[in-house]
């Protein structure tokens, strides 16, 4: 094997500007990474894509919120969303941007997002209960994804 082949089995192959946003309707779900200076902070997140933005809820419960006080303090968030079947059948997104509340006019919009390609994992605690949303639109500046040699 040639080193140009060996970096592509292992590292994949770039996917289009269709296939990422593609990808990104169909998948729903990934790790919203925030950071305060030095610490970084993931959090697991359901999302929906409507072709410019992704929009999320972040919920509250209790008092103290790492996740909304990581999110205060960032710049620049980072989804990665990823899809795994076998080692040459994957593929991974990673969107960069700014992270904006999204006005109260928007939400029903927003919610309409979320409903169509959100993917919802049962999360609510009885003993924890739910104290707050914060309704935020991931705004892109960077989408790069990479797919596995099973989508040549």
């Amino acid at each position: 094997m040639t080193t140009d082949e060996t970096t592509e089995t292992l590292g994949g192959i770039e996917m289009t500007e269709t296939e990422i946003e593609q990808f990104l309707t169909e998948q729903g779900h990934g790790i919203l990474a925030l950071a305060d200076d030095a610490d970084a902070y993931g959090v697991p997140i359901s999302f929906g894509y409507d072709g410019e933005w992704l929009y999320t809820s972040l919920l509250e419960f209790g008092d103290e919120s790492q996740k909304l006080a990581y999110l205060d303090e960032t710049d620049t968030a980072c989804l990665t969303t990823y899809q795994v079947s076998t080692r040459f059948d994957w593929k991974s997104v990673v969107v960069r941007g700014t992270v904006r509340q999204v006005n109260e006019d928007d939400i029903e919009y927003m919610d309409d997002v979320l409903d169509e390609n959100a993917w919802f994992p049962t999360i609510f605690p009885p003993s924890d209960p739910m104290t707050g949303v914060r309704h935020l639109a991931l705004v892109p500046e960077e989408m790069t994804g990479r797919k596995g040699q099973a989508y040549q």
